[in-house]
């Protein structure tokens, strides 16, 4: 048994040219659609996770209160419970699995949204990481009806220097002997872990390190830290899943479609929506400095940066109390507004 719902596609012509067929989209819902269906909340999820790695950010009492929003969790194609490699049947399986962007993700979550809910608000479309890059897209594409967001820890275009360090993930995965070119017949657990490790010393900020926070967290050392949090947490995934994601994640571009056909400025000012942008202080992938120079360009945008050593974890949900409480009380501001 599982805790979520299928949404089922049919047939879907992605913005690579090829037909992803009998499209999936793995959800969850949680609290209920009002009667007007404008209390809706779409909260994509980020890079390595599931819906239930947001969960943290959801109760009573939170800005993304159940008892208040009818908030939903799509999955992002490839992460192994919607439409990915690791589940697609043949042709498109594993290593043929289609490349997939934002694009086509918010199209689907648009078409689950309407045709499932007949949704005609989004009070607000917020994320983490990925699921911030998606929350961007839905104010670009969507600005009639997306009446706020709020991406924290994300950008609304992967820099070139956020691609660059992916490259470095993506090698240390693949240089494994048993990847065989993404058609392997066990997992590429040397890669998965030479990979975790790598993005160890890119999620936390160096502050983390020299403080040792690790310690307060209940690790013994940082070897203990790295095994447990980061090659623990990537060996639970199908490596397949890891690089399409990366791949929908090196391609993020809000303009990179055929409304905006390249023009970012153009996109970033189609953002109508009420925003306030979050970016860790220490990330050194989503640095603050992307954020600040995208809210020159949207009309309704500011930028506050969450004052924490945790580098791109500060954002991660449920991770850090601290930080978790200054995204909240924002989103909170942000939905009162």
């Amino acid at each position: 048994m599982h805790d979520y719902q299928n949404f089922n596609l049919g047939d879907v012509p992605l913005q690579s040219g090829i037909t992803l067929r009998n499209a999936q989209i793995a959800y969850k819902t949680y609290g209920t659609l009002n009667s007007n269906r404008d209390n809706c909340i779409i909260f994509p999820t980020f890079f390595g996770s599931q819906h239930d790695g947001n969960e943290p950010m959801i109760g009573s009492g939170m800005a993304l209160d159940p008892d208040k929003y009818f908030i939903v969790i799509p999955n992002l194609l490839g992460n192994g419970l919607s439409s990915s490699p690791s589940n697609n049947p043949p042709p498109f399986d594993r290593a043929r699995f289609p490349s997939i962007n934002y694009y086509d993700n918010i199209q689907c979550q648009h078409r689950l949204l309407i045709e499932e809910f007949q949704v005609n608000k989004i009070a607000l479309a917020c994320g983490f990481s990925m699921g911030a890059q998606q929350s961007f897209h839905w104010g670009a594409l969507f600005p009639n009806i997306v009446e706020r967001i709020a991406p924290w820890c994300g950008s609304a275009k992967t820099s070139n220097h956020n691609l660059v360090f992916l490259e470095g993930v993506k090698a240390a995965l693949t240089t494994d002997q048993t990847w065989q070119n993404g058609w392997y017949e066990q997992q590429p657990i040397a890669g998965l872990r030479a990979m975790a490790r790598v993005y160890a010393g890119w999620g936390p900020s160096q502050s983390f390190y020299r403080e040792q926070v690790y310690l307060d967290l209940g690790f013994s050392s940082i070897e203990d830290y790295i095994v447990q949090a980061w090659e623990g947490r990537f060996l639970q995934r199908d490596a397949n899943d890891i690089l399409s994601m990366i791949n929908t994640w090196q391609k993020g571009d809000i303009s990179d479609n055929p409304i905006y056909q390249g023009d970012l400025t153009k996109a970033l000012s189609s953002i109508t929506a009420k925003a306030i942008l979050m970016p860790s202080q220490t990330d050194q992938y989503f640095p603050p400095e992307d954020n600040q120079i995208e809210v020159q360009y949207m009309p309704n945008a500011e930028v506050r940066v969450i004052p924490s050593i945790w580098g791109h974890g500060a954002g991660g949900p449920g991770r850090n109390p601290v930080d978790t409480k200054f995204i909240d009380d924002n989103l909170k501001e942000l939905l009162g507004s």
